[in-house]
């Protein structure tokens, strides 16, 4: 697909060469480029802000500077994921991965790689797919990969963290203020909803979850209804058989084709409509530094699909915000400081880093509790144990398209635990020093709720999801959160104070744990810094 078309103009006097160096004419969603070498190589060439990634905290800054008169230059290291395989589809089923499963691997690696004790994972081509399981030493991250970054991949749950745990989340932020104005204000632009009760308790669809209410409550924990970003009319219209199946389809992990609101359809449509956003996808941001008469040079290199490098291009922007995701964005400012692109960042760079304390667990009902052989893939309730177990566990699916009695869970959990990047000259990397153990913890939490479960129908854990008898998914995360930890290595708004002009604004800037599913807490943060950035930086 050609590059979007674009041009630079030639500013009438040297004060409008920052704020009118691009002039957006068509936002990319296909796989070309913007970053023109014929334009890019004139010495004037500048771009007034650039988001490095198009997660929640990017989208976010994206459209804000947008409305407030900014053109914005956006580069993501993924795919567009605007255009049909040959099977029609944007995204392939949870249950039939193939190359736009994973990115750059040549065998999928499932969170839930075992079934019945057989390992399920297989062969695919080698691809810039959509989810990324990023291997340290102990500990697999799952993150999306592609223009929407995590919205693209998650369950969509939708979560404000309850008023009396928010100073445990974000300490140096004014709660009044982020409950008041930023909560409300993202889950307005996200398209936050909730499951219609009466349709949930009728449903085939969710006969899953309410087996996962019906043994929460008889053993006394709290159960709650989730908000999240799912179309629900939608959902009802799949149910019902009028509408292409989607969430019922079993569409989750690999990409959602219909009913899910991503970022491609809340932030991002909204920043296109401003005439001021464009969009490079296939770009990876591997050096900032700051540029002679100011501003930041900035290099990157495009790849194809498999990954190669097809040319490395260098750009100066007057501004760049951080938007990589939690383990992009600490990685690359770790591998700045330390290589002396940018030597004068903080010692605080690298610190802080958490895993929102997951573990996943299953457990084995008897044959009068069956789950369905129809589950919506799109999660909508949980069990609330923070207060005394510290655990909140998502009622999560079994989208197999079988009966297996089985009722699954992902346990956000109180776990204190936090590692830290560091730069590995001799691999010429990042690590993270996490181990296995530290999930120990969360471990104990999730069994505040399930043993007494346990206890009280006479049921057992699954001890085949994860390998051959294993109870505990302790090897991942869903929910990166951390390493360039807000008013620590950043000040009080994401500001890398030793460099101005240079920002935080993603999951990141989040001292490991928001209590729930995070997504809400970065976009409503993101939401709060944006806005006085703007106001008093620009």
């Amino acid at each position: 697909m050609p590059p979007a078309q674009w041009q630079v103009a030639r500013p009438r006097a040297e004060s409008e060469a920052r704020q009118m160096t691009l002039t957006r004419r068509v936002f990319l969603t296909g796989t070309g480029s913007l970053l023109g070498t014929a334009a890019f190589g004139m010495s004037a060439a500048r771009i007034p802000a650039l988001v490095i990634g198009t997660g929640y905290g990017g989208s976010v800054a994206a459209l804000r500077l947008a409305q407030a008169g900014v053109n914005v230059h956006m580069v993501e290291m993924g795919s567009a994921w605007d255009t049909p395989g040959s099977d029609g589809k944007i995204f392939c089923n949870t249950t039939s991965p193939d190359y736009r499963s994973y990115w750059l691997r040549t065998r999928t690696k499932a969170p839930l790689n075992y079934f019945l004790g057989f390992p399920i994972d297989r062969d695919i081509p080698r691809y810039t797919g959509i989810l990324d399981a990023e291997e340290f030493g102990g500990i697999i991250v799952y993150q999306g990969r592609g223009v929407g970054g995590g919205s693209l991949v998650n369950g969509g749950m939708a979560v404000t963290p309850r008023r009396e745990n928010f100073a445990s989340v974000l300490p140096s932020v004014n709660a009044e203020e982020m409950y008041s104005v930023y909560y409300p204000r993202a889950n307005a632009a996200l398209g936050v909803g909730t499951v219609d009760p009466a349709w949930f308790d009728t449903t085939a669809c969710y006969q899953y979850a309410r087996v996962g209410r019906k043994h929460a409550q008889r053993s006394g924990f709290p159960f709650v209804f989730v908000p999240d970003v799912y179309d629900w009319d939608y959902m009802k219209q799949e149910a019902a058989g009028t509408a292409t199946k989607s969430a019922l389809a079993g569409e989750i992990l690999y990409g959602n084709n219909h009913g899910k609101k991503s970022l491609q359809k809340t932030y991002l449509a909204q920043a296109k409509a401003t005439g001021r956003v464009t969009v490079s996808p296939l770009h990876k941001v591997t050096s900032v530094t700051p540029a002679t008469g100011g501003g930041y040079t900035v290099t990157m290199d495009q790849l194809d699909t498999t990954g190669a490098t097809i040319t490395t291009k260098t750009v100066v922007a007057d501004r760049v915000f951080f938007a990589a995701g939690s383990v992009g964005t600490s990685k690359l400012l770790v591998k700045l400081k330390a290589t002396g692109a940018l030597p004068a960042l903080n010692a605080e760079v690298g610190k802080g880093w958490g895993d929102n304390g997951n573990v996943m667990c299953g457990r084995a009902n008897h044959l009068w509790d069956p789950t369905g052989s129809l589950q919506s893939a799109i999660p909508c309730c949980g069990i609330d144990n923070w207060a005394a177990g510290g655990a909140f566990a998502e009622v999560a699916p079994l989208p197999t398209g079988i009966e297996t009695f089985a009722s699954f869970y992902l346990s956000i959990t109180k776990n204190p635990n936090r590692a830290q990047f560091s730069w590995n000259a001799a691999a010429g990397k990042v690590d993270l020093n996490w181990q296995t153990a530290w999930k120990q913890p969360s471990i104990d939490m999730a069994k505040s709720i399930f043993d007494k479960i346990n206890a009280k129908e006479g049921t057992i854990y699954r001890t085949d999801l994860f390998g051959v008898y294993k109870i505990w998914g302790d090897h991942l995360t869903y929910h990166p959160l951390g390493g360039a930890v807000l008013n620590r290595a950043t000040d009080n708004y994401g500001r890398l104070a030793a460099y101005p002009g240079l920002y935080v604004i993603d999951g990141s800037l989040i001292p490991g744990n928001t209590t729930v599913n995070p997504f809400v807490t970065i976009t409503a943060l993101a939401e709060r810094n944006i806005e006085r950035i703007i106001a008093a930086d620009l």
